[in-house]
């Protein structure tokens, strides 16, 4: 365990063996930049091919006002990574969630872990009542997590975004917090 390193924010979370989240940190360029030019990872989201280290590092040593950043760590590698962005003014009780997992790593709990730290901090430190998040149609896998963690669909997107050459749809989907 690193100085870095930190239990889970929610005392009920359990974490898959050797992995830690924490902030993302501007020496976290290379293995961010490394993850988010993986195909998979970039298949379900919205980032473009080749990204650069020093554009990750730029971004994380600027980030955009209350945004906040973590990186899933396992095998001494970057196999995570997730923002969490608080809304200002008459939407600071809303924020969105944007994640991925490493290719190799999918499957191992990781976006369970992510997603519930990002919902821990938005529920336990922010008091955020609701949650946004935009998800590929296409992509089950994640919409099933985040429908076990309380999001509900609330529109289908059409022609979306423009993924491989081709449209795609998505849904946009929240979590809302009594």
């Amino acid at each position: 365990m690193s100085e870095f390193d930190a239990p889970p924010l929610d005392p009920d979370a359990r974490w898959p063996e050797g992995l830690s989240i924490r902030a993302r940190a501007p020496s976290d360029a290379v293995g961010i930049a490394a993850l988010h030019n993986m195909p998979g990872y970039r298949y379900g989201t919205l980032r473009t091919p080749h990204h650069t280290v020093e554009e990750i590092r730029k971004y994380i040593e600027s980030p955009p006002a209350n945004n906040m950043g973590l990186v899933a760590v396992m095998d001494d590698m970057i196999v995570g990574d997730a923002g969490l962005n608080r809304y200002l003014n008459r939407r600071a009780h809303a924020g969105s969630i944007g994640m991925g997992v490493h290719d190799a790593y999918q499957g191992r709990g990781i976006a369970r872990a992510l997603i519930g730290e990002a919902l821990a901090i938005a529920d336990r430190w922010l008091n955020l009542k609701r949650i946004e998040l935009t998800v590929y149609a296409d992509n089950e896998k994640a919409i099933r997590l985040y429908e076990r963690n309380g999001f509900v669909k609330e529109g289908h997107l059409r022609q979306f975004a423009f993924r491989d050459g081709e449209f795609a749809d998505a849904y946009s989907m929240a979590r809302f917090r009594a």
